[in-house]
């Protein structure tokens, strides 16, 4: 699954397009490598996640084409979460 979609089904970022943007800046790494939007998620990848003030690491649990709110957590575990105070 492309890694964009990903982020917008499992609803860690609202919007695919939203997603897609902070991909192509470099803010997302898969297993310590920069990604792309258009890369690819498999399940048991770890995702590193910079955004506004926050550094996110979570591990792919699931894959699904689509999903219900209540289930879009399912799909990942969040295994740190930091704030960011001088962000560049």
């Amino acid at each position: 699954m492309r890694l964009d979609k990903f982020l917008k089904i499992s609803r860690i970022i609202k919007r695919r397009s939203v997603a897609k943007e902070v991909a192509d800046k470099g803010r997302i790494q898969i297993n310590g490598n920069l990604a792309k939007s258009s890369s690819s998620v498999k399940v048991g990848d770890r995702l590193r996640i910079q955004f506004g003030h926050r550094i996110m690491e979570v591990e792919v649990k699931e894959l699904h084409e689509s999903t219900k709110k209540e289930d879009a957590a399912k799909m990942y575990e969040i295994l740190s979460e930091t704030r960011v105070e001088n962000f560049e």
